[in-house]
């Protein structure tokens, strides 16, 4: 993600943190997200073996935590399960704003369920089934709750479909910046970053927990829908037509999109032979001789180089007019970029994203500069690379910013709360971070330690500890100046 970063970020974390915060607890637990009992999701997720859990415990299940224990949103996500796939069926009508969807959900019980949530906001919902059979639903906040006809035992594989309907609610912060389902004036764009998704499709919505995706999408005829991964099929009958779009690798569902809206579409592959699909909004008006579409494939080619083979089947953008969002967004395999940003920066920022941060994906929102800031040194080395200021130009002009600079309010790995994770130390410091294990292990060492990790961490997580501990058995030493003073260390470094 990249925009007019400030010290407050771009989040929607004033008003999605407060909406948490008042929820009442759920059916079968008594709160969300108490030490040591939400604090994971996903395939290691303990979180449903609550001993303390209230409501109903039936044949050895128990209900799951209703939040994975996220270090800045807490109730974010759920205990008890993996989610291994999403099916998604979307008709959306852009005239009255209203979306119907069925979610089908695939998934395996980490824990003995009697029920578990899913993360659902401002949709109702019409119905759900577990396996087939109907399942008990319950609505409170952001929280769907459902309980099967029969427990699901740990390690088993359950399937729950999930139909809902209604008009989507963005989410809005102080700055009046928002995610989640935005409407266009001819359609939608959808912003997940880092509570959106939750908006338009029922989830297990933290980045620890990711899946493959099917989304498949109905609008009038006349409209495209553009989403992640490649298009399997595209159908029309009578005055709607119907986009099957299918993302075969791991995604965490805050970098799931979906565009509608009226397109120019372009196609193309890389040398490496990735199928390349982007979107121009018609309406923009911006890159209209291609100038910057245009280098996309030199993007992607330097990008390889820098940091490994590219991780994801299928590539492009998506450039949407949007102009109330003033940021671009990492969405997988295509990134979401607003046409008044829609520029070379951008492109190498948000596409540097797909291996720092989509498929190398932070545990926690506790790890955002893993993301930022490697995609912001992105910025550096390509103008580096392309004759313009090195990375340690940019480094020695952020440096030499005063010490009471928005760059030093706190330490990249450490924000002081959650709408602190895309203010400007976690971007600028963050990439000053990785500056400095660059001088410490020489330009060839640091291109293999890059490429290395973007390898050995695909397509799965990785926390700041990961990350240090992995760069110490790099450099074959202990790194603790650099994490002492730019990683942790209050203030402006000396």
């Amino acid at each position: 993600m990249i925009g007019c970063v400030k010290t407050s970020g771009r989040l929607a974390a004033f008003a999605v943190a407060g909406l948490l915060a008042v929820l009442p607890a759920c059916s079968g637990s008594d709160g969300r997200g108490g030490a040591g009992t939400g604090a994971r999701s996903g395939p290691d997720a303990g979180a449903g073996a609550r001993s303390e859990a209230s409501g109903t415990v039936f044949r050895g299940g128990r209900p799951a935590a209703a939040g994975a224990g996220d270090p800045y949103f807490p109730e974010l996500g759920n205990g008890g399960y993996d989610v291994t796939h999403y099916d998604l069926t979307l008709a959306y009508d852009p005239g009255s704003g209203r979306l119907e969807g069925t979610a089908g959900i695939t998934a395996k019980a980490t824990a003995d369920l009697s029920a578990f949530n899913l993360d659902l906001h401002g949709m109702e919902v019409l119905g759900a089934t577990v396996d087939g059979s109907k399942a008990r639903v319950r609505q409170e906040g952001q929280e769907l709750t459902l309980q099967p006809r029969d427990h699901l035992k740990k390690g088993t594989a359950f399937r729950s479909v999930v139909r809902y309907a209604g008009t989507p609610e963005s989410i809005i912060h102080d700055h009046g910046w928002r995610e989640g389902w935005l409407r266009t004036a001819n359609g939608a764009v959808a912003f997940g970053e880092p509570t959106g998704s939750m908006s338009w499709f029922p989830g297990n919505h933290h980045p620890s927990d990711k899946a493959s995706y099917d989304i498949t999408v109905t609008v009038p005829k006349g409209l495209q829908a553009i989403s992640n991964g490649l298009l399997s099929s595209r159908r029309t009958s009578g005055d709607r037509t119907t986009f099957h779009w299918h993302q075969a690798e791991p995604m965490a569902s805050h970098v799931a999109t979906v565009a509608i809206g009226s397109y120019d579409i372009t196609t193309s592959r890389t040398r490496s032979g990735v199928p390349v699909v982007s979107a121009m909004d018609t309406t923009a008006g911006v890159d209209e001789d291609g100038a910057v579409l245009g280098r996309f494939p030199e993007i992607m080619e330097w990008s390889e180089g820098r940091f490994g083979p590219y991780p994801f089947s299928a590539a492009g953008v998506i450039v949407d007019q949007a102009a109330d969002v003033p940021y671009a967004l990492e969405t997988q395999t295509r990134p979401t970029i607003p046409a008044g940003i829609f520029h070379t920066t951008n492109v190498v920022h948000e596409l540097a994203h797909q291996w720092f941060g989509n498929s190398v994906t932070p545990r926690t929102w506790r790890d955002m500069w893993l993301n930022e800031g490697f995609a912001t040194y992105a910025e550096w080395l390509w103008t580096e690379d392309h004759g313009g200021a090195s990375a340690q130009d940019h480094f020695d002009r952020n440096h030499a910013k005063a010490a009471d600079d928005d760059e030093w309010d706190f330490p990249p790995a450490q924000p002081p709360s959650a709408s602190d994770i895309s203010g400007q130390p976690v971007y600028v410091r963050g990439a000053m971070v990785i500056h400095k294990i660059r001088q410490a292990v020489g330009d060839e060492g640091f291109r293999a330690l890059v490429r290395g990790w973007t390898l050995s961490h695909r397509h799965g997580h990785a926390s700041t500890d990961d990350f240090t501990a992995y760069v110490e058995a790099r450099a074959g030493r202990d790194l603790d100046s650099i994490w002492d003073s730019w990683l942790y260390g209050d203030g402006k470094p000396a």
